[in-house]
């Protein structure tokens, strides 16, 4: 029996398309951990990262015969875009729960510097972001995060690129205000 953990993506991919088992247990393996932490980054709770991680793999592995190996990272690429495009699924269809936007919201909060951040346990931030409003948290993590342009974020959820604009604003003050917060309570 061949050895799946040493297998490149390429060969991985093609195993996986000609139904073997364990070669799907192998992607599973590899990927669910980060698609888990994508989908929980996009989503704010645990239960629905875990539910859309299952359901990205399942459908990465129903479809891997359209997968076009390019370079090595082109797999997990691949399988990252299925996660993203199914997590703004599920937002847009919970579009009802967005908040109006105020377009004209100043943000007076000075950036924190890097060693401020630094000082920050990644833990702690990850939480701040999974706090924000679903749309204000999707925009972070695609432009933030995932570095997509306001235009293309606009296309992507059906808003303008100035809501786009509006809600990273509004995600970055939110965020700010907790460093803040949180380096004030830790100067006591």
């Amino acid at each position: 029996m061949m050895k799946l953990v040493h297998l490149d993506e390429q060969m991985l991919a093609k195993s996986c398309s000609e139904g073997n088992k364990a070669a799907e247990e192998e992607l599973y393996r590899r990927y669910a951990v980060k698609v888990y932490a994508l989908c929980r980054r996009y989503l704010g709770n645990d239960d629905d990262a875990k539910d859309l991680m299952l359901e990205t793999i399942i459908q990465a592995l129903d479809k891997i015969g359209s997968f076009k190996y390019t370079r090595e990272g082109s797999l997990y690429g691949w399988i990252r875009r299925i996660a993203i495009n199914k997590a703004l699924n599920q937002i847009k269809r919970h579009r009802w729960r967005m908040i109006p936007l105020d377009l004209w919201a100043h943000d007076t909060i000075p950036e924190p510097t890097e060693d401020e951040v630094i000082a920050i346990p990644n833990a702690k931030i990850r939480d701040w972001i999974s706090e924000l409003p679903e749309l204000r948290r999707t925009v972070f993590n695609l432009h933030c995060i995932d570095g997509y342009s306001h235009k293309e974020i606009s296309q992507m959820l059906g808003i303008t690129e100035t809501g786009s604009t509006s809600l990273l604003a509004k995600a970055r003050k939110t965020l700010k205000e907790k460093i803040r917060q949180y380096l004030k309570e830790q100067d006591k």
